[in-house]
C-alpha cells in the first residue's frame, strides 16, 4: 500500500469514527463509500477537517455544561494552588488523581488536615481538572448536601435524589466534620455513602482523623461501617503542612492568638 492509499485510509477511518461518536451510524456507513463511488474522494480530507472542528466544539460545550453543573468554585484550580507549600509526594498524588483512573475503579479519595492547609482548594483543583477531561463532578459542602437530602427525604423523594447524584462520576464532600450530626442527618449521609460504595467515587475533606469520626456518626457501629466503606478502595491525602492563613498572619505581624488544633484534629 503506497503513502497516498495509506493517507486515504486514515482519513476514511477518522470520518467513520467521528460520525459514530456523533451517534450518526447511517452517515458513518454511507458517507465515504458514496463519495468514493462519485469519484470525489479528494474532498474527504476537507470533510474530516470539518468533522474534527465539530468534535472540538462539542467537547467544549460538554465541558462548559459539566463545569456549570459541578458547582466548583471557579478560582480554585491548580493555577492558583500554591503547590510549593505541599510535600512533593502529596503534590504527585494530586497530579496523578487528575488523570481520572481512580474513577474507573470507584476509588474514594480522603483528604485529612487541619483547617487552612489547602484541602478544599486541592479537592476543587482535582475536580476542575477532571471536568476538563469530560468527567461529571459535583462539589458541595457536606452540610449543604445533607440538608438537600433531608429535604428530599421529607418529600418522600430521597431515592430520586440519590439517583440524580449517581449521575456524577465524582462527588466532592467538603468538610465532613461540620455535619450537624442529628440522627436524620447521619442517616442520609450514611445512605449516600452506602449507595456509592464500589460503584461511584467520593472525594472527602476532613479536619477530623478517623479516630474522631464518632463525633460525626455518634454510633460506633455506624462510624465503623462508614469508615469501612470509604477506606476499602481509597487514596489517602495527608496535608501535614502549616495553615496557610496562620502563615500569612505570622508574616503580617506577631500574635499569640493563633487557633490551636482541637482534640481529634491532630494527625
Amino acid at each position: 500500500m503506497n503513502a497516498t492509499a495509506t493517507t486515504e485510509l486514515v482519513v476514511e477511518t477518522v470520518i467513520e469514527e467521528l460520525l459514530l461518536s456523533f451517534k450518526l451510524p447511517t452517515l458513518a456507513n454511507e458517507l465515504v463509500p458514496r463519495f468514493v463511488a462519485a469519484e470525489r474522494a479528494d474532498v474527504l480530507p476537507l470533510v474530516a477537517e470539518v468533522l474534527q472542528l465539530e468534535a472540538q466544539d462539542r467537547k467544549h460545550r460538554r465541558v462548559d455544561r459539566l463545569r456549570r453543573a459541578s458547582r466548583l468554585p471557579p478560582g480554585k484550580t491548580f493555577d492558583t494552588l500554591d503547590e510549593k507549600r505541599l510535600p512533593p509526594p502529596l503534590g504527585q498524588q494530586l497530579r496523578e488523581l487528575t488523570r481520572g483512573d481512580f474513577l474507573e475503579r470507584a476509588t474514594n479519595v480522603l483528604a485529612f488536615g487541619l483547617p487552612g492547609v489547602g484541602k478544599s482548594h486541592a479537592a476543587c483543583a482535582i475536580g476542575h481538572a477532571l471536568v476538563e477531561r469530560g468527567h461529571s463532578v459535583l462539589f458541595m459542602p457536606t452540610y449543604q448536601l445533607v440538608q438537600e437530602l433531608l429535604a428530599a427525604k421529607r418529600d418522600l423523594s430521597l431515592p430520586r435524589a440519590l439517583r440524580k447524584l449517581d449521575a456524577f462520576d465524582l462527588i466532592i464532600l467538603d468538610d465532613i466534620g461540620y455535619v450537624q450530626q442529628s440522627p436524620d442527618e447521619i442517616e442520609v449521609l450514611f445512605t449516600l455513602m452506602a449507595e456509592r460504595y464500589e460503584r461511584r467515587s467520593m472525594l472527602i475533606t476532613s479536619n477530623l482523623v478517623f479516630s474522631a469520626w464518632d463525633q460525626i456518626f455518634k454510633n460506633p457501629m455506624t462510624t465503623a461501617a462508614a469508615i469501612d466503606r470509604l477506606v476499602h478502595h481509597s487514596v489517602i491525602l495527608e496535608f501535614a503542612v502549616p495553615s496557610y492563613r496562620s502563615e500569612k498572619a505570622r508574616k503580617n505581624g506577631p500574635s499569640d492568638n493563633y487557633p490551636k488544633a482541637t482534640k481529634g484534629q491532630e494527625k
